[in-house]
């Protein structure tokens, strides 16, 4: 999923000289993908079954694969963004099985094990970059698809046999624990955390898309590539780490400490030029764009909100549509207005993280492996095929 849902980032300059893509039809593209995932993410919400099949999960691995080598196969761009949303429907309904399977089966161990297995977004994100570093010197966007398309294959066959989750009762089903009082006092602590997690979605997805094109504008072809494979190297271990520093910190402190930093990492190149400046970007933004999943999710738990992770998946989803869209007309002089307005978004996502500070109910209200360690995504059917987000 890391690679079929991320290559299109390095892939883009390269589309954009060789296949005269434009700025904005690359941010329809991108939309597009956006679209497909929050769709396939209600789909494994709406309908419980989905997320309890093997089917599904096989028929998605093939779906995805098969829109990679789409790609290459045509220079349409309605064609184009079809198979764009294609794959961000399978790459969501991937993420959900896999999420659901992962914290069933991981239910009763430590929380940063599940951190861990998340990790390999990031390693599919290092794994895209690495490809297309290597093949922008010797090779053009087609081929890079068709490799990313193979590499996807690979790793679909590796992961064929997953095991789909155990149904188990949550808080609020017939035959669970009722929601307590105390619980729902702490509903009025939602409303910041949805803001802010919505307003990440906004933020994160242009430095998600676009990071590699603006490092391109100002360093040579190779540092962009260079970066985004850092970005996925320090998104691996990321879950697992911010997962553990909440033994420590409180979630609502380490969501603003997560989101300044990644504030300051997508505005970065936009202000410095230089190699330099692009690398500590991107391990910053690689660093923090989980974790910030991670935390969040974990905090709508622990309050206790009912239907929590899928309200909070489906603002971040639609956060993820509304950023391409929104910086579309600055595109236009390039991509670093883009990324300061970028920044601008998750710093006001970091105040409405401040405001969740006050007054936060610290305690052990959280149900055990409910959210930890939830990279991006609507993986919200995995607690939630009882309260189906």
């Amino acid at each position: 999923m890391g690679v079929g849902r991320f290559v299109y980032t390095p892939i883009l300059p390269l589309m954009h000289s060789g296949a005269g893509l434009s700025a904005g039809a690359g941010a329809n593209l991108a939309t597009a993908n956006y679209v497909g995932y929050l769709v396939g993410a209600l789909a494994g919400i709406l309908v419980p079954g989905l997320v309890r099949s093997p089917t599904v999960l096989r028929a998605s691995l093939v779906v995805l694969t098969g829109t990679l080598a789409g790609m290459s196969a045509t220079h349409s761009t309605a064609v184009w963004m079809m198979l764009r949303l294609l794959a961000g429907g399978a790459s969501a309904l991937i993420f959900v099985i896999a999420v659901s399977s992962l914290l069933s089966h991981l239910r009763d161990r430590p929380a940063h094990l599940p951190g861990w297995a998340f990790g390999g977004v990031g390693a599919g994100i290092a794994l895209s970059g690495l490809l297309v570093l290597i093949l922008r010197i010797v090779a053009d966007w087609e081929a890079a698809w068709w490799a990313s398309a193979g590499l996807t294959a690979l790793l679909a066959a590796a992961s064929w046999n997953l095991r789909p989750e155990i149904r188990v009762s949550a808080p609020g089903e017939s035959g669970a624990a009722p929601v307590s009082p105390s619980a729902q006092r702490t509903h009025r602590w939602f409303g910041a955390l949805f803001t802010s997690y919505t307003l990440e979605g906004i933020g994160y997805i242009v430095a998600g898309t676009f990071l590699v094109a603006a490092i391109g504008q100002s360093s040579p072809g190779w540092v962009g590539s260079g970066a985004w494979v850092l970005v996925g190297l320090a998104a691996v271990p990321s879950s697992a780490l911010w997962a553990r520093m909440g033994r420590r910190w409180s979630r609502p402190d380490l969501l603003l400490a997560a989101l300044v930093v990644q504030a300051a990492g997508i505005v970065l190149p936009a202000l410095v030029e230089g190699v330099a400046a692009a690398l500590v970007s991107a391990f910053l933004f690689g660093a923090t764009f989980l974790g910030v999943s991670t935390i969040a999710l974990a905090a709508g738990a622990h309050l206790q909100f009912p239907r929590s992770v899928a309200l909070l998946t489906t603002g971040y989803s639609a956060g993820q549509i509304l950023g391409p869209l929104t910086v579309a007309p600055l595109l236009h002089h390039g991509y670093h207005q883009a990324l300061v307005l970028a920044a601008v978004v998750v710093v006001a996502a970091a105040v409405a993280a401040a405001v969740l500070r006050i007054g936060f109910p610290h305690g052990s209200r959280v149900v055990r492996n409910t959210a930890p360690g939830l990279p991006s995504v609507p993986a919200a059917a995995a607690a939630a095929s009882t309260d189906r987000p």
